[in-house]
């Protein structure tokens, strides 16, 4: 598949490329980019026909908002996708009272969640005027998961069904916005969310990968019933299906245990079987799933962002596929490009 080709997302009146570009890393997770690299490395996308950009008010206490915006500010807003999120509110603070981490040198906000009705309006119009631009396409929902919340999530999951979702409801029907989810890292909360409520779309981090496929028992399935669009990111599992099974890998943002390096090297030998680079395994696999129209990739330099597109289009064999699941190392019912 072509990153800049358009897909169809899910039930919704848009159309998306299936390599989209992620912004956390230009919020300054873990460590600084400057402002020169972040406007190249969105330019770059664009070049390369890249037309779906994800931000979050969370990524960088607001700095991914204000250079996604002023990346984009130029361009024909309707050649484009944006998609953003609500659940905290940004308070203006010194910055030496604000405890960034895992950000670094990033907005001047300290952040705080609300899911209320009224936090979620307030959210969502404070995303447009960091973004400086008139609308947003896609909003989600954001963090209402176990990982993020711990023993506050039931209460909070609550919360957010309904003042959350009476608020973005309203702002779908008044045509607003064009389609609302959840964007979570777990597929059960996804799937609870959809049981509940009319959602358009989720964004699933690291849950459905060349690792994970858990989510095809149930919350997949009944995404593809009802139209629903699975963004999906983290499809490198933070970093072992990038790097591969070397020490130190990283996975789902910690070492990675012996199984899942075992796991990874025995991918690893098919692929280099076939003359398939891992990553490109990782990053076609996610798309193939009829409803996964888009991944999201989150780079730190052009470089990598124009490696992540050569990935993304190497030629794979089909019986590449068909060996990994006879070697027991991707389902059976896992669609395959």
């Amino acid at each position: 598949m072509k990153p800049d080709s358009k897909v169809k997302f899910g039930r919704v009146d848009l159309k998306v490329t299936p390599f989209g570009f992620g912004t956390a890393p230009i919020g300054n997770i873990f460590r600084e980019i400057t402002e020169e690299c972040s406007d190249a490395m969105i330019q770059e996308a664009w070049t390369q026909g890249v037309r779906y950009f994800d931000t979050a008010p969370m990524y960088g206490h607001g700095l991914s908002e204000l250079r996604t915006g002023h990346s984009l500010r130029w361009k024909n807003r309707d050649d484009f996708v944006l998609s953003s999120k609500v659940g905290r509110i940004l308070r203006p603070a010194r910055k030496e009272d604000i405890d960034y981490a895992p950000w670094t040198n990033a907005g001047r906000f300290t952040m705080h969640f609300d899911y209320s009705y009224d936090g979620i309006m307030r959210s969502f119009e404070d995303s447009l005027q960091r973004l400086n631009l008139e609308r947003m396409d896609i909003c989600f929902i954001h963090d209402i998961d176990v990982f993020t919340r711990g023993s506050e999530q039931p209460e909070v999951f609550k919360q957010a069904m309904d003042g959350a979702w009476k608020a973005l409801s309203n702002l779908r029907e008044q045509g607003v916005v064009k389609a609302i989810g959840v964007g979570v890292n777990e597929w059960e909360v996804c799937y609870a969310a959809l049981q509940q409520r009319d959602f358009d779309c989720f964004l699933l981090a690291g849950r459905y990968t060349l690792l994970e496929q858990e989510s095809l028992d149930k919350f997949l399935p009944l995404c593809e019933e009802r139209g629903a669009a699975v963004v999906v990111g983290g499809g490198f599992n933070s970093g072992i299906l990038a790097t591969g099974a070397k020490d130190g890998a990283k996975y789902n943002y910690a070492p990675a245990p012996d199984d899942i390096i075992d796991r990874v090297r025995r991918i690893e030998a098919v692929c280099a079987e076939y003359g398939v680079p891992l990553p490109a395994a990782a990053l076609q696999f996610v798309v193939a799933h009829p409803a996964v129209p888009t991944f999201m990739a989150g780079t730190r330099t052009v470089e990598q962002l124009k490696q992540n597109l050569a990935w993304f289009s190497h030629p794979i064999p089909a019986q590449f596929w068909a060996d990994l699941k006879a070697k027991g190392l991707l389902r059976e019912d896992a669609p395959t490009p």
